[in-house]
């Protein structure tokens, strides 16, 4: 299956980055150095091209409904404006995928999806479509995103929207003019834990628009950001990642995706995950920091102190900010209590780490 191209792909070869193929697509893997990229993000501002993400419009009387239906979070408490985090469950106690889920209007909403699940979320939302009066677009392939993190984004966009873009709440957006374009939506949200923005264009604005946050961001020390930095980024915050830490076979109360679990409707495997919750799960996610020095890395096993495997990494690497290895891992419930002791197990050696409360990097 050949690679596909973000809209903006000659503009990240034009800046030297480093492609690589990333969830079906050719993606900028880092510009400068993963380092200096994360570092960026965390004290200045960076720009990153995450237009592989997918979008599905989904409009009229019955959108709300197949929301509802589909998805674990309670969409009926959104307003216009209103973001949430959420994800589908599979009917099998599984992950489809976790998604965002954006009221437009009463009448009209946008899901934003995985790269690598488009197709998967498409044809797991349709199944149920017939149900309800509405119609679905997949406009991934008509739509590009930038996502503007750290804690000068604000002042760095401020100039291209008369949007007040301080005052905007975490997970709230606005449909808007911005850097001389119509109907862009700018949304507080990211997945950095650093600020900032992500705002979705039509391909035909994307580069002008690309370009004027370039130029604007310049006296803030704005850079461009590569998905390196983005999985270190995400990964000091805690924040799961589709294909690593929750998966078609996870249960999201394993994932500890409880808070986005709400059973005031009637959902794909709400029984199935009521129960979970009640009786409880027999392994559970958790963050850990390494006391010894090392890098955890995905699928290392995690132990007790006699060498026993309790358990699984999904996620690890060097926290650039913390200066020490961290990770996500699933472990037996009775480990899973911050404070506990575990260890990884890096070829023959174990090395000692300890459960945390999440996140690593504290906003």
């Amino acid at each position: 299956m050949s690679l596909k191209q973000v809209p903006l792909h000659h503009i990240h070869q034009q800046l030297g980055a480093k492609i690589v193929p990333f969830a079906g697509f050719e993606m900028p893997v880092r510009y400068s150095s993963d380092l200096d990229e994360h570092n960026t993000v965390r004290n200045a501002v960076g720009i990153f091209d995450v237009s592989h993400m997918g979008e599905f419009i989904l409009k009229g009387e019955g959108a709300l409904g197949l929301i509802q239906r589909v998805s674990a979070n309670d969409a009926s408490i959104l307003y216009d404006g209103k973001v949430q985090y959420s994800y589908l469950p599979n009917g099998r106690g599984g992950i489809v995928d976790d998604l965002l889920v954006y009221r437009i209007s009463d009448l009209e909403y946008m899901l934003v999806v995985n790269a690598s699940n488009i197709e998967k979320d498409w044809n797991w939302i349709s199944q149920y479509a017939s149900d309800y009066d509405l119609s679905m677009v997949n406009v991934s392939d008509d739509t590009c995103l930038f996502a503007v993190q750290g804690p000068l984004a604000a002042k760095a966009l401020q100039s291209l929207t008369n949007a007040d873009l301080d005052s905007m709440e975490y997970y709230t957006f606005e449909k808007t003019d911005f850097a001389g374009c119509a109907n862009v939506i700018v949304s507080a949200t990211g997945y950095t834990g650093a600020g900032g923005f992500e705002i979705y264009v039509s391909n035909d604005q994307a580069e002008d628009v690309w370009n004027a946050i370039v130029k604007a961001g310049e006296p803030y020390g704005l850079k461009p950001i590569g998905l390196g930095a983005r999985d270190t980024l995400r990964l000091e915050m805690g924040y799961n990642l589709y294909g690593n830490d929750i998966t078609d076979e996870t249960s999201p109360i394993e994932a500890g995706l409880g808070w986005v679990t709400k059973f005031t409707h009637d959902f794909i495997d709400a029984d199935v995950l009521k129960e979970q919750k009640t009786q409880g799960v027999p392994r559970k996610l958790v963050g850990f920091e390494l006391l010894d020095r090392g890098v955890p890395r995905g699928h290392y096993e995690l132990t007790d102190a006699d060498g026993n495997q309790i358990g699984e990494v999904t996620s690890g690497t060097q926290s650039p900010t913390l200066g020490k290895g961290v990770g996500l891992g699933y472990v037996q419930t009775a480990f899973s209590k911050p404070g506990s002791e575990i260890f990884v197990k890096v070829r023959d050696r174990l090395l000692k780490a300890q459960v945390v409360k999440l996140p690593f990097v504290k906003k």
